[in-house]
């Protein structure tokens, strides 16, 4: 079954009153989503594109539409993807991450969240928060995950604050000897079943 079947599916969720809508992403929606990963890596992260960073930008279905523990969410505005969620079923690797990091969260059994992005535009309506909590659910409907493990560079205007609210943090890769690669790893509650989350993270 693919992430986009009807047992994992989220239907469209209106997201407050302003028109924006929440939905599993569809082969229509990828060419709009992968435009907010790239503007994001580019502007944002001011990495540009790095293929071993982000070749699952390049082939969102295949990491993401296809995989049945794997899923990607999109928030629509008068037709047009203005934030992107997802959910892949890999643990950070080491390297370059710490290896204790990577033991603690196994692919496999660890659900990673990953380019939870927003438009400029669109930031500061809930968005972000929504996607975080459905794709938490969604982890927990899927089955055989037993973490909800996310990583975010603190240089990004306005990451580490958000994700101190919702998340535990775990390793702060800049309070390394060598300053690793200044990242921060955070753990989020998995939730028992769907709807639980809503009560961790308001």
């Amino acid at each position: 079954m693919s992430a986009t079947a009807g047992a994992t599916r989220v239907p469209d969720v209106p997201v407050g009153a302003s028109g924006y809508v929440l939905r599993t992403a569809t082969a229509q929606d990828v060419g709009g989503a992968r435009a907010v990963m790239l503007d994001t890596v580019y502007h944002d992260l001011r990495s540009g594109y790095v293929p071993r960073w982000h070749a699952d930008i390049i082939d969102l279905e295949g990491s993401y539409l296809r995989p049945a523990r794997c899923t990607l969410m999109v928030v629509v505005r008068d037709g047009e993807v203005v934030a992107t969620g997802a959910v892949r079923d890999r643990g950070p690797q080491s390297p370059p991450n710490p290896r204790w990091v990577a033991d603690r969260f196994p692919s496999g059994s660890t659900a990673q969240l990953c380019r939870i992005y927003v438009r400029p535009e669109h930031r500061r309506h809930g968005l972000a928060r929504m996607l975080v909590r459905e794709l938490g659910e969604f982890a927990a409907r899927a089955g055989g995950y037993t973490s909800l493990y996310l990583h975010t560079d603190p240089a990004v205007p306005g990451a580490e604050p958000f994700w101190r609210s919702l998340a535990h943090e775990v390793c702060d890769e800049r309070a390394l000897p060598d300053g690793g690669q200044g990242i921060i790893h955070f753990e989020l509650p998995m939730p028992a079943s769907a709807g639980l989350i809503t009560a961790n993270i308001g």
